[in-house]
């Protein structure tokens, strides 16, 4: 059967936290979706997909911002969207109408081009909310973990019975105590000393309330590069 080729370009789409916070892991994913032969652009023209927008209720400004970002795709002809945010890939794809896919999932298809080695080294995987709980995404970001080397140590609450890192649904904006105390209780679940997770806000969160706490806090792409 032949295949049908894509009649467009694939965007890379790094998400707002990776751009304008985490560059490092922008240029790591760009670098990795290199190494495994996927073709994609960037551009600059799409800057959110207006998650917190929504999610705090402005739907009219969300409405109004959404039609910028869809002729910036169309600018770009996208047809596709990678993104290293499972915010966005879910926006992509439930408000915009576009196949979006977290990055996770475009790597667990291109395993066997995955060159690290980390001898069975343990480490315990946080599900981020959306990518887990509303993707469905669960299986992929363990078997890459496992390609390369790891062993991984499930917490206690694992995939949809994860708990949350406290920093999503803007209540980390709203109510940051609340947030660090709900980032403390996750880490003090960790089975090992060295969590990874697939989300940037996890990341950022959890990272900065890991530093009294002797666990190292990593996100994929800095154990993939």
């Amino acid at each position: 059967r032949k295949m049908v080729a894509l009649l467009g370009n694939t965007l890379f789409y790094p998400g707002c936290v990776l751009q304008r916070k985490l560059e490092k892991l922008t240029a790591n994913y760009e670098l990795l979706l290199k190494q495994l032969g996927v073709n994609f652009i960037t551009s600059k023209d799409i800057q959110c997909c207006g998650a917190p927008m929504l999610y705090a209720g402005y739907r009219d400004d969300f409405n109004e911002h959404q039609e910028k970002v869809l002729a910036a795709l169309k600018k770009n002809n996208v047809k596709h969207i990678i993104t290293a945010c499972p915010s966005c890939a879910r926006m992509f794809s439930e408000e915009y109408g576009i196949k979006a896919q977290h990055v996770t999932q475009v790597i667990a298809d291109n395993l066997k081009k995955l060159k690290k080695d980390y001898m069975g080294e343990k480490i315990c995987y946080h599900d981020p909310c959306e990518l887990g709980r509303k993707l469905g995404v669960y299986d992929e970001p363990r078997e890459i973990l496992k390609k390369v080397g790891f062993e991984v140590i499930e917490f206690d609450e694992s995939k949809k019975n994860a708990m949350c890192c406290g920093a999503g649904g803007l209540l980390k904006a709203n109510s940051p105590r609340a947030a660090d105390k709900i980032a403390l209780l996750r880490l003090k679940q960790s089975r090992a000393r060295k969590i990874i997770t697939t989300c940037p806000l996890c990341y950022m969160h959890l990272k900065k309330n890991a530093e009294n706490t002797g666990i190292e806090v990593l996100e994929l792409s800095e154990v993939l590069i």
